[in-house]
């Protein structure tokens, strides 16, 4: 306790800012996810996403999913980045109630992130109002998406109101057709829970290399040996984000002369320990373009590629700049990695969905915001014309942020019975084997998936995005479904190893029809939900 005093007196208002960087990230994070009389209870906006996290998070925290396979599309293993769901599993394992388990693992992952912009630009710049603004434009994002906002809500005596009462953020591109982008707010880090973990693993890297830059003896064989292994576990919390981590490796074994001997140490040992890692992995099922350059950018051109991204990043595209002249040559090499990363994002796809490459250019924000923000503390200086003009400035990097921040605190919640409330879930959690694989009767919180059971192909999307053939699953999943020889179709299920089949009336599985009088006869009904009106066949006992 008189250490904690003696931090706060030496340093009252860090401490406080980070107590109300964490209170931020408790409101937000249990805003959108929390739990309550047998219900979870998910932020509309998350809903979609949560649909792939909760399969993960229950199959090892109520299910068998070691060796991990992806749980809405078991079979071959896993191919999405799964420790941070595996962490949130086994602390519900041992008691936490499921949104407290999620919540905590995704507050301390938003905090650290938060602490390690801080840091960084602390650490860069020597200044404590560098961090602060830094931080402030992390969090409320600087594109010109308030401009969509005041399409349909013209500027009048009720424009505070209209933003606090606001319900959608104010751009969504592309599935709004706007040019600016969904991924600038912070509703990516409430539904990609993981993803701010990664960013602070990053951001944490480029420090460790900025103090040894600093001061070279600092950075020992041993450190950087624990250095490459910490990298090199990577795949496995965040492909993506371990690729970039790699990038910036690169540039820094050019960058620094003098400490290019503990930078291929780390790098060495980073690859060596994420071998293994790619192999279990192995190759995407689905082919797409690695070369595709443009990103979201229709009609690539010069003057498309400019507005997309004056659009999109707003008034940093000026600041930026200005910071990194203004800056010394030791700080303005701490941009290349970030810089490097904007460069590859534009280049190349590097999953099947396009858009998943929006976290490059999060983490390309997250740098380059450090920057525009050295760039308004120097302007700042420069009397009161200067003054003007940043906070001018500041206010409109800001604006889309702020509006963008209400439809989170406003969102409604889509209500799902857990497995205590859900019949078929709870029959499927103590009757069947953890390690079952059931034909679902929906691709979105199948019961099944509750229960923490695997289901033989969950929402298609997710499972497409990181490169599995959802396709041919489908089709097979239809020839199942719709079949009318016993045999054969038993023959398939063996093939797929599907231990349970789930059958509901009306069919929630698109494209499917389903041939209920057929399993109705040559199919044990192991289970019956007349509410739901779903039925649960047993395929071992139906088949021999």
């Amino acid at each position: 306790m008189k250490k904690l005093i003696k931090i706060f007196k030496e340093n009252p208002f860090e401490v406080l800012l980070f107590l109300v960087l964490l209170s931020f990230s408790v409101v937000i994070m249990f805003k959108t996810f929390n739990a309550q009389g047998g219900d979870l209870k998910i932020a509309s906006k998350a809903w979609s996403d949560f649909a792939a996290t909760i399969p993960l998070v229950r199959s090892f925290s109520l299910g068998d999913n070691f060796p991990p396979q992806y749980p809405i599309f078991p079979g071959p293993p896993i191919r999405y980045h799964f420790v941070f769901f595996l962490l949130v599993g086994l602390l519900e394992k041992v008691g936490f109630r499921i949104d407290w388990a999620l919540n905590l693992v995704s507050i301390f992952s938003f905090f650290f992130l938060g602490l390690a912009i801080y840091f960084l630009a602390k650490t860069l710049f020597k200044k404590k109002s560098v961090a602060i603004i830094s931080v402030v434009l992390f969090i409320l994002n600087g594109s010109f998406g308030f401009l969509e906002f005041f399409k349909v809500h013209p500027a009048s005596i009720n424009t505070i109101k209209e933003i606090v009462a606001n319900t959608n953020f104010s751009s969504f591109g592309p599935y709004d057709g706007n040019i600016v982008s969904a991924f600038w707010n912070l509703n990516i880090y409430t539904n990609q829970r993981h993803l701010g973990l990664a960013y602070a693993a990053f951001l944490t890297l480029i420090l460790i290399v900025l103090k040894a830059s600093q001061n070279p003896k600092g950075l020992t064989f041993l450190k950087s040996l624990i250095l490459g292994l910490a990298i090199g576990l990577f795949p496995f919390v965040h492909t993506a984000v371990f690729g970039m981590m790699g990038i910036a490796l690169v540039i820094f074994f050019f960058l620094y002369p003098h400490l290019r001997q503990r930078i291929f140490t780390i790098g060495v040992v980073a690859a060596l320990t994420a071998l293994p890692q790619f192999f279990y992995m192995g190759s995407s099922q689905v082919s797409f373009p690695y070369f595709d350059p443009g990103y979201l950018i229709e009609k690539l051109t010069l003057s498309n590629f400019l507005n997309y991204w004056f659009l999109n990043l707003g008034l940093v595209v000026f600041l930026a700049p200005i910071g990194f002249l203004l800056s010394g040559s030791a700080q303005r090499k701490i941009i290349l990695p970030f810089v490097g990363l904007f460069i590859l994002g534009n280049l190349f796809r590097f999953s099947p969905d396009m858009a998943t490459s929006h976290k490059f250019f999060n983490l390309f924000v997250i740098g380059i915001n450090i920057f525009a923000a050295f760039s308004l503390t120097s302007l700042w200086k420069k009397g009161i014309f200067g003054k003007v003009l940043i906070g001018t400035a500041f206010f409109f990097m800001t604006l889309s942020g702020v509006i963008d921040l209400f439809p989170i605190l406003n969102d409604s919640y889509v209500q799902i019975s857990d497995y205590k409330k859900s019949p078929p879930a709870r029959f499927i959690l103590e009757n069947t084997p953890t390690d079952s694989i059931f034909l679902n009767l929906t691709f979105l919180y199948d019961p099944a998936s509750l229960a923490g059971r695997k289901i033989y192909l969950g929402w298609p999307y997710f499972a497409w995005g990181a490169g599995y053939d959802t396709d041919k699953r489908h089709n097979k999943m239809r020839q199942i479904l719709e079949g009318t020889d016993k045999d054969s179709t038993c023959r398939l299920l063996k093939e797929e190893k599907i231990d349970y089949i789930e059958i509901q009336r009306p069919s929630l599985v698109e494209g499917v029809s389903i041939n209920y009088p057929f399993f109705d006869k040559h199919f044990e009904n192991i289970f019956y939900d007349s509410e739901s009106n779903t039925k649960i066949y047993g395929v071992q006992d139906s088949c021999n």
